[in-house]
């Protein structure tokens, strides 16, 4: 067996010209283009276009998405004997006709699908010519929905009618390019006999106990032969921890099914768990062979109903897992240019925020193996959407053909990886047709019920029986509660930034919050890179060009409500709103973590974003983490310490998710803001392993004579993060200038001149202190964010890739920013 590539690496020349539609003619001429690649980005190496992620191209370059394009190879072949010869085009974007040497040999019309053509015909001896040509995507969308019949959709096009990354149509934080291209490899794969078509290695064990289990592979092994009539029977062979077990395959048998007992393995555990185990299998049929790592661990979904209503709770290997996660969208528009080294970079985000699980939403794509690869590795459990989005889907063909074959290939693609734990059917879209009018201007037509209700769980549960299945989030789990109900399954809260203050957050108790977010704008450098406004303002022509959602500044300003005063230039505004959001983030999950065990999970919306834009990340596009993101990683902490409104008082609630138990003293003070102590209190903690706690704050230390002099200071040690309540909004409190509270020291000496310390100590209460390391250097980053002190207090900011910039002035606003400076 012998496969030829025609990837670009690999040496082989392709090239790309318009040939209809709204490109100006100087873009018929062919360029060079890569494979595998995306239009824009061919354009842009060629000089063609500017970047379209800068100030307003967007726009500008509108057309790309109106016109036909055509990618053209030559490559030489040569007869080597073997029976078949395929074309493999492993990602077509999107409605392609594929023709090879003038022959036609497909169209297509799904970029989340692969496909495999026998072109034995087709191929000639020596030079050989073939072309992919692909049909506008906006267009090729507007014919789809006069033929399949206008249903409901979010944004400007019609996502919903082929099957394409909808958020490349453009999101509420999306950019609108609607690329095409050849966007995975494609190449001539030829072989004799059998060939192994896929693999699904399904795990099993026993329950475990410890870190030790009793594991049983059944790996599914589909088969195709290249020649039927001179097929023979072909043993199959699996081999994983050490135990092998044998098959006699049938001549022209197209499916296998191998039980392996691995006897007793390590169990895979989620990160904070346990280790990550995993193990080679080994799969040969005739010249084929296959191999894969996967990880023996067991998953259920309890939704079982209890005196509450309806639980959302993933259970590990028996055990339960209290969710702490982010919903993850692809990490670029241009997708091609997301490589292992992004990969790893974003899901290490993730886990140094203290995160668990990541949702991969269903508005994006099923992610390269190398995502889940890496989820696999670090323990990061993924909770997978079929892509569905914000809209009503067709279920007549050939779009129901189209879907049932994509979720075919990637739930047996996916079975492998232990990090992914459930299958969810679409994002909203059961929640759309309840309440956003859906069911009277569809008029009776198909929305896509059918899919979560019948064809999407019948398909997991016949290919991989092993996870559990969910028709939509959010989804209550029971036929006559609405999908959005608290007291049922996952919700989704979203009044707090279309609608109210932040506060909002408590007056809702869900069992699941799977969607739940606040905008701020990226970091600085991020930002100025891409805005080019004269002056910078937060309404200026190129700011609002990047940012999508409906009113999102304003939304942004009337967030600071009384948290915050309204900024006195850009610099302000770029601070206050990245930290009110990481503000509200931080007030709802430690509102949902009190409420354990009644909620057994939080996925943020969202950890990063897919080009420079104000959003809802935590994570900017160029990789840097926002003040959100380090509020993330204080709240979603192991063993978080917060004080909650109770009763007209207040509690402190000790949240402990870690196997250890948290024995301890907790100080409770109530302080001036110059550190006076007034009133104090001890609570002795005894929380054994996944408990939580709650401790009522004593009148005295909630006592308070002066309430914008005050606070109240609750401090465990042991790298804990400390908890704080206030008896004022920031601006009635007291605080004194950064200048005058903090004395500030700068001191480098590694030796490297990239590395730098700023070390801070506070005379008075300084509040949500923020080094904006990029302020110094654009490849600076700071190790810690979001640092409060109260007098006496120190800290030092670790600060990497200065680059051996000049260091003074960056000890001050706007690069060392705190609330003192928005205040005093």
């Amino acid at each position: 067996m012998s496969f030829r590539s025609l990837d670009s690496a690999a040496g082989a020349d392709w090239f790309l010209a318009a040939t209809a539609g709204a490109a100006p003619d100087a873009f018929a001429t062919e360029i060079p283009a890569r494979v595998p690649g995306q239009v824009h980005l061919d354009l842009v190496a060629a000089g063609g276009i500017p970047d379209p992620y800068d100030g307003a191209n967007e726009t500008q370059l509108a057309w790309i998405g109106r016109t036909d394009w055509r990618y053209r190879t030559v490559f030489d072949w040569h007869d080597d004997g073997h029976g078949r010869h395929d074309l493999v085009a492993l990602g077509l974007d999107t409605a392609a006709t594929i023709r090879l040497n003038g022959q036609l040999i497909a169209r297509t019309a799904n970029q989340h699908r692969s496909y495999r053509f026998d072109v034995r015909d087709a191929l000639v001896e020596g030079e050989n010519e073939l072309v992919v040509e692909f049909r506008a995507p906006l267009d090729f969308a507007d014919e789809q929905e006069q033929l399949l019949g206008a249903r409901p959709h979010v944004n400007h096009h019609p996502f919903n009618a082929m099957r394409k990354m909808a958020c490349d149509f453009g999101w509420d934080w999306g950019i609108d390019l609607s690329s095409s291209g050849i966007w995975k490899s494609i190449g001539i794969d030829s072989w004799s006999g059998v060939r192994i078509a896929g693999v699904r290695p399904l795990v099993e064990v026993s329950a475990p106990l410890g870190d030790r289990a009793r594991g049983r592979l059944d790996a599914r092994v589909s088969l195709e032969w290249a020649d039927a009539a001179s097929a023979a029977d072909t043993e199959i062979t699996v081999q994983v921890a050490g135990a092998t077990a044998t098959a006699l395959a049938s001549a022209g048998t197209t499916e296998v099914g191998i039980v392996v007992d691995a006897g007793e393995v390590d169990v895979w555990w989620p990160r904070g768990y346990g280790a990550q185990p995993r193990y080679e299998v080994t799969l040969s049929a005739g010249d084929d062979r296959w191999s894969a790592l996967v990880g023996f661990r067991s998953v259920q979904l309890d939704t079982t109903p209890d005196e509450l209503g309806t639980p959302f709770t993933i259970i590990v290997n028996g055990r339960v897992v209290n969710i702490r996660g982010a919903n993850w969208i692809p990490d670029d528009t241009f997708v091609t240019r997301v490589d292992p080294e992004r990969y790893l970079s974003r899901v290490t985000d993730a886990v140094e925020a203290n995160m668990n699980l990541l949702r991969v939403w269903g508005g994006g794509l099923y992610e390269h193996d190398d995502f889940y690869d890496i989820c696999d590795q670090l323990g990061v459990l993924v909770w997978q959407d079929f892509l569905f989005a914000c809209a009503a889907y067709a279920e007549e063909e050939p779009m129901r053909g189209e879907v049932e074959a994509e979720a075919r290939e990637h739930v047996a693609r996916l079975s492998r990886h232990p990090s992914l734990v459930l299958w969810n059917g679409c994002n909203e879209n059961i929640w759309g047709y309840l309440e956003w009018d859906w069911r009277r201007r569809l008029e009776g037509r198909t929305w896509g019920e059918g899919y979560y209700f019948e064809l999407l769980p019948s398909i997991v549960a016949e290919l991989d029986p092993t996870r559990p299945y969910s028709p939509g989030s959010p989804f209550s789990f029971m036929r006559y509660a609405h999908p959005n109900d608290a007291r049922h399954g996952t919700m989704h809260l979203w009044d707090v930034w279309n609608e109210r203050d932040y506060t909002a957050y408590r007056e809702h108790e869900p069992r699941f919050a799977s969607e739940f977010g606040f905008q701020g704008p990226p970091a600085w450098t991020t930002l100025t890179g891409a805005v080019h406004d004269e002056p910078l303002d937060p309404y200026g022509e190129q700011m609002l060009v990047h940012q999508k959602a409906d009113q999102g500044n304003v939304k942004l300003e009337r967030g600071l409500g009384a948290h915050l005063p309204k900024w006195r230039d850009v610099d302000e505004w770029h601070f206050a709103t990245q930290l009110n959001q990481a503000r509200a983030l931080a007030f709802g999950i430690e509102h949902f973590r009190s409420l354990y065990p009644r909620n057994t999970g939080q996925v943020v919306w969202q950890l990063n974003d897919s080009w420079p834009v104000i959003s809802w990340a935590a994570v900017d596009f160029s990789g840097i983490r926002k003040p959100a993101w380090h509020a993330l990683r204080r709240v979603y902490g192991d063993r978080l310490l917060t004080v909650q409104p109770h009763d007209g008082g207040a509690v402190l609630v000790a949240h402990n998710d870690h196997d250890d138990p948290w024995r301890g003293e907790v100080q409770v003070t109530r302080m001036t803001l110059d550190g006076d102590r007034l009133a104090a209190e001890t609570h002795a903690l005894e929380l054994g392993a996944r408990e939580s706690a709650r401790f009522p704050l004593g009148a005295e230390v909630l006592a308070t004579t002066d309430a914008a002099g005050e606070f109240v200071l609750v401090r465990a040690g042991d790298g804990v993060a400390d908890a704080l309540w206030y008896f004022s909004e920031d601006p009635e409190l007291k605080l004194r200038s950064s200048a005058d509270a903090l004395a500030v020291e700068w001191s480098t000496g590694d030796g490297d001149g990239e590395t730098a310390r700023l070390t801070v100590t506070a005379s008075s209460l300084v509040k949500d202190l923020v080094l904006q390391a990029d302020r110094i250097a654009p490849g600076a980053r700071v190790d810690s964010g979001l640092v409060t002190l109260a007098a006496g207090d120190s800290h030092t900011f670790v600060v990497t890739g200065t680059g051996g910039a000049e260091l003074t002035g960056h000890d001050r606003f706007p690069t060392l920013c705190s609330v003192n400076d928005l205040i005093a």
